[in-house]
């Protein structure tokens, strides 16, 4: 008889170790029954991984599953597991039936991820069980601590349970117990014990493997008897370790416990010897299976081993043998000083931590195939970074896999931060999901404003609320048949009155979006426009906020046309995917099921499920966290025309979530790209190219850069609907380069110090009817320059007189090395305004071979001045104010726009003084393009 077979005279079955879908579609599985009499089959991550992702016998499958619709990594492996283990149960069903269910089995394993999780354990069991809706399946569970008890919960059930990962006779016995007492529960609520079945894989050569490394170590050292002794352990600890433990299976199943299940037709659980490949190749390759022969037992083999066993196996009843031998190896192993149970507690570990590795693998595998086949409804990311930031972007990206990083912070574990209170402001993370249950709802808001004839839409907001949106407006355009979206985040009176000036009030929809419902500019031009529209103002005007906010209460109050609420776990930069977002998306037309389906595919590309090597967000995340540990800290963000205002929207999203605590990443918005000799080594490219924009001069720019040894970041875009990928991908590399930096990504702690500042001079405005008094240090025209006494002291012994100039060029002398000039506006931002400063922050980059930023106020208050004020002091600030030419009141406020503008300009500049920043305020009185053509021909004359 074929020796394989033969183990059945023994009492033993074997089941194969291996499954492939090509394997048991070609009838390979069932021929091995037929000629062999395996009457089993396991499977496990590594399996599947070198199924998966060593073969493309699974491609087709994959791209069916995806042209129905997207799905994450892990959809795809458990749909692909499971189809192949329910044709495997299906292949071994003629043994189930024969057997009447006492053998014929095939296991699949609940994720290495839960390992030490009970809850989600059980949960995950019951739904593979569920899943495959196979009665000759057995879902495999660990043997660890936190198994046990999962084991028992799920035999009460009824769920068939193959126990991996058994190293002691200890384990064991509690899994026997856990088994037992599962089918106790079981049969106590009346359930038939009959069909239930469970294995106790028991595993083997691992043991010897590390038994053997520390008898060689001993050995070494030893001498005459003693080394001899030490000899005669080696390859026999696995294999005396197995019979032991059998020998407390005979104990228990001779118990009067167990013999009353028995007379119910329980089953054993039957130990399976696992891990019976042969490790060391001076014991026989079939030293695991031969030695291990008893009834109700069953050995899992490699199809290696079981071909060896096939050509010269030799079956016959060996695990009872000797047993007074294997208590002797053991006690002879203790006597060495060598601890079994030390060596088995760290198997287990080990193996969770290898099945880990190799589940990580797989959905990595898994996660490749999805983005080859959905291949450009992913927007494509390439990083090149110099090799020593490679390195540790690379050890950065290891070390998150290894310890589930990225699975611990889709979790909302806060400790992935600082172990404060992130876990609240996560809300961001299944935002689309959440908003995809919602799009009946924009969809009938958009028919809504269409039906109403709205010439314009206008969003009154600020930070978050609005730079989100303005990237909408200006990625998207006018869409035929809905009205032009439009931004208004500026107190500037200039700005407010040209934007009036701009829309037909009767015909405009006005979007009030704060999520606190206490900020003061959507506040201010809420109270503006509500009069300016009319008697009838209410229809015309809806409410973007949390619920239960003040702006809730207003808008009920004042009867507007709608109210739709954000999550309150999402902050304002955070939440352009969520209602701040699509309600303005929805109002200027935007296909809000499709731009979610879109962003839906970039979440699933940066899931829990998809390890760091091949999730996007993280790898720009730990790529730019590793830059920053190499003093490249400066972030310059550049792109096709179409999508220059995502560069906005990321300086705040980047800015403020990581300029704090003294530390930051600088993101530099609309500076231009230069030559490479015109930068330090302190920068960071990223380029957002619109698929096929053309531009070829930039990409040239970019290999030039690259070339010299700087970090460049490529994202394409594929089309404008895209565009909601990118703000996943980079609100998910913003966390992950967050948690790298040791801060708290999701406060914002010194946006409400200047906050404060300028309540304290608004306040004062309105007991006395003017802002608290200041003088200009000097005068030079019509440019008042304004500092505190410690700068004005310092510029003075750097040179700074009488003149503009002079001041310019003792304050451009402080810049240092890897520092960063801010060009600070609280000016009208209008076409010729944002010419003029752009021009005079590109003459003090070209000057100084600096980094640049450009702020107008009150806008960059609420994203990158958090930054300037809590980040490292590199920065060199120049701020620029100047004298209303035509203030506006705000209704019902003594305050006006005018007032509250330079409230605001001050708080900030007091803020950055109090910081010990280097700030300059230069102040225009009268003409500003005048003032501003002076400051840049000053600015010139300084740099010379």
């Amino acid at each position: 008889m074929n020796p394989v077979k033969a183990l059945t005279t023994h009492g033993q079955a074997i089941w194969l170790d291996f499954l492939a879908r090509g394997f048991i579609a070609n009838g390979d599985l069932k021929a091995l029954v037929d000629s062999d009499g395996v009457r089993g089959v396991t499977s496990n991550p590594s399996i599947f991984e070198k199924a998966i992702g060593g073969s493309n016998e699974y491609d087709e499958a994959v791209s069916a599953l995806l042209s129905e619709h997207d799905r994450s990594a892990s959809d795809l492996y458990e749909t692909l597991a499971v189809e192949d283990i329910q044709r495997a149960a299906d292949a071994l069903h003629s043994v189930y039936d024969e057997l009447k269910g006492a053998d014929g089995y095939v296991s699949l394993e609940v994720s290495p991820y839960l390992a030490r999780d009970t809850d989600g354990t059980i949960a995950e069991a019951q739904r593979l069980w569920t899943s495959v809706a196979r009665d000759n399946l057995m879902v495999k569970v660990p043997g660890t601590a936190e198994g046990i008890p999962a084991i028992r919960a799920l035999i009460a059930q009824g769920i068939s349970i193959n126990v991996t990962l058994l190293f002691s006779q200890k384990m064991y016995a509690e899994v026997l117990e856990a088994y037992i007492a599962g089918l106790e529960d079981f049969v106590a609520k009346g359930g038939d014990p009959k069909r239930i079945a469970s294995v106790a894989s028991f595993f083997v050569s691992r043991i010897d493997t590390s038994v053997d490394t520390q008898l060689d170590g001993k050995i070494a050292t030893a001498g005459g008897d003693e080394k001899a002794r030490l000899e005669t352990l080696k390859g026999k600890v696995a294999i005396a370790n197995a019979k032991l433990a059998y020998q407390h299976y005979l104990k228990v199943i001779g118990s009067e416990r167990w013999k009353k299940l028995a007379a119910k037709g329980a089953q054993v659980q039957r130990l399976l010897w696992a891990s019976t490949g042969t490790k060391n190749k001076a014991y026989s390759d079939v030293l695991y299976v031969e030695e291990l022969i008893g009834r109700d037992t069953v050995n899992t083999v490699p199809p290696a081993t079981l071909d060896a066993f096939r050509d010269h196996g030799k079956p016959r009843d060996s695990l009872e043998q000797n047993i007074a031998d294997a208590e002797r190896v053991l006690a002879d192993l203790s006597k060495s000083g060598i601890s079994l149970d030390a060596i088995t507690d760290a198997l287990v570990e080990d193996g969770v931590k290898l099945f880990a590795e190799a589940f990580d693998k797989l959905l990595g595998a898994v996660a490749q195939k999805r983005a080859a086949i959905l291949g450009s409804r992913i927007d494509a990311q390439s990083i090149k970074l110099p090799p020593a930031i490679e390195k540790d972007a690379k050890a950065l990206s290891e070390k998150w896999r290894a310890n589930g990083t990225i699975r611990a912070l889709w979790a909302r574990n806060a400790s992935v931060w600082t172990g404060t209170d992130e876990n609240k402001w996560l809300g961001w993370l299944d935002a689309v999901a959440r908003e995809q249950n919602e799009v009946e709802r924009y969809v009938a808001f958009a028919g809504w404003v269409k039906s109403k004839h709205f010439t314009d839409v206008v969003v009154l907001g600020m930070g978050g609320s609005s730079l989100g949106p303005e990237v909408l407006a200006e990625t998207f355009g006018q869409i035929d048949g809905f009205p032009r979206l439009r931004i208004v985040d500026s107190t500037d009176p200039a700005q407010v009155r040209r934007t009036e000036a701009s829309i037909n009030l009767d015909r405009t929809l006005f979007i009030v979006s704060s999520k606190s419902g206490g900020t003061t500019e959507p506040n201010a031009l809420m109270e503006y426009f509500f009069v300016r529209a009319g008697a009838k103002a209410a229809d015309r005007f809806i409410a973007v906020t949390d619920p239960g906010s003040s702006l809730e209460k207003t808008a009920t109050a004042r009867g507007f046309a709608q109210i739709f609420h954000g999550e309150p776990t999402i902050g304002g930069r955070y939440s352009v995917l969520s209602p701040f977002g699509l309600v303005p998306a929805a109002a200027a037309g935007i296909d809000i099921a499709d731009f979610l389906d879109l962003a839906g595919i970039m979440v699933r590309c940066c899931g829990p499920d998809v390890p760091p090597a091949e999730n996007p967000g993280v790898q720009l995340g730990l790529a730019l966290a590793a830059a920053a540990k190499h003093g490249r800290d400066k972030l310059t963000l550049t792109g096709s025309s179409r999508l220059a205002s995502f560069g906005a929207w990321a300086e705040q999203l980047i800015a403020e979530s990581t300029g704090k605590n003294g530390k930051a990443l600088i993101p530099l918005e609309g500076e231009p790209l230069g030559k490479p000799d015109i930068y330090g080594n302190d920068r960071v490219f990223i380029d957002l190219r619109l698929k096929d924009d053309g531009d070829n001069a930039r990409e040239a720019a970019l290999a030039a850069l690259e070339a010299a040894g700087h970090p460049v970041v490529r994202i394409t875009v594929t089309s404008p609907a895209h565009i909601g990928q990118e703000f996943f991908r980079f609100e998910i590399a913003t966390a992950v380069a967050g948690a790298v930096m040791g801060i708290n990504p999701f406060d914002q702690p010194d946006v409400e110090a200047a906050k404060i500042k300028t309540r304290e001079l608004t306040s004062a405005f309105e007991k006395s009817g003017a802002l608290p008094a200041e003088t200009a240090f000097e005068t030079d025209g019509p440019i008042g320059i304004y500092t505190d006494a410690a700068n004005a002291d310092a510029l003075r012994k750097a040179g700074a007189g009488t003149d503009l100039a002079s001041w310019l060029k003792a304050h451009f002398g402080r810049i240092k090395a890897n520092d960063y000039v801010a060009a600070l506006a609280y000016l009208d931002r209008n076409d010729a305004n944002i010419a003029a400063i752009h021009s005079l922050r590109m003459a003090i980059r070209d000057g100084k071979s600096v980094a640049t930023c450009v702020g107008f106020g009150p806008r960059f208050l609420h994203s990158t001045g958090q930054a300037y004020k809590g980040g490292p002091n590199t920065g060199v600030f120049l701020q620029i104010t100047a004298d209303n030419a035509s203030d506006l009141d705000v209704p019902g406020q003594k305050t006006s726009f005018g007032v509250i503008e330079a409230a605001q300009a001050r708080g900030d500049f007091g803020v950055l003084t109090e910081r010990g920043r280097r700030a300059l305020r230069l102040h225009i009185t009268g003409d500003v393009a005048k003032g501003l053509a002076a400051i840049t021909a000053a600015a010139h004359a300084a740099l010379k």
